[in-house]
């Protein structure tokens, strides 16, 4: 299993900023904040943008670190009200499941990183640090990937497989491969 677990927050900016500028900005520049209210201002500078965001608590995820302190990978996680934006929004609005306290909406792992249980790692630190946060229901929109080859691009929610390992259920299909997972995480 990798490395430790913190939260993302002003003592781990320099780590979680390393990441993401060897990394080309993650996505072409997004910075994670595709799920932030903030998503499409034109003009808008991602990375000062989830700086700010980070600075003020209104931005959270679980960095996965080495034994050195450098990040691996992340799981980025937050209220509805912090992460508005989700993948397949019309398909999920025609039979929305219950409002969750939590959603989780991009899990990174850094090149040189991939397919050594980081994402894992960060999902399962995600829920750790929700659990500390006093729980509730957590939700993730994520792709089916058992029998299909799916490309990387699709795959920023991680896989279906990797959340019902983790004990989701999945609740709706809203795209071809798409799926609605929930879990409730009890109170740490």
């Amino acid at each position: 299993m990798p490395g430790s677990v913190v939260d993302l927050g002003p003592d781990t900016w320099d780590e979680f900023a390393d990441l993401v500028d060897a990394n080309g900005g993650i996505f072409g520049g997004c910075w994670c904040i595709g799920f932030h209210p903030e998503r499409g201002v034109r003009g808008l500078d991602h990375r000062e943008a989830k700086r700010d965001r980070v600075m003020t608590d209104r931005a959270h995820a679980a960095l996965v670190l080495d034994d050195n302190g450098a990040a691996l990978g992340w799981c980025q996680f937050g209220s509805p009200e912090e992460l508005p934006s989700i993948k397949h929004r019309r398909e999920y609005d025609k039979d929305a499941p219950p409002v969750p306290d939590w959603r989780i909406t991009c899990v990174f792992v850094g090149k040189g990183h991939r397919g050594k249980g980081v994402a894992r790692r960060a999902v399962e630190g995600a829920l750790e640090l929700i659990a500390a946060r006093g729980g509730g229901l957590v939700e993730a929109i994520s792709e089916v990937t058992a029998g299909r080859q799916a490309h990387g691009r699709f795959l920023f929610t991680a896989t279906v497989e990797l959340f019902t390992d983790l004990g989701f259920e999945k609740v709706r299909q809203v795209g071809k491969h798409a799926w609605i997972v929930h879990r409730q995480v009890l109170s740490a």
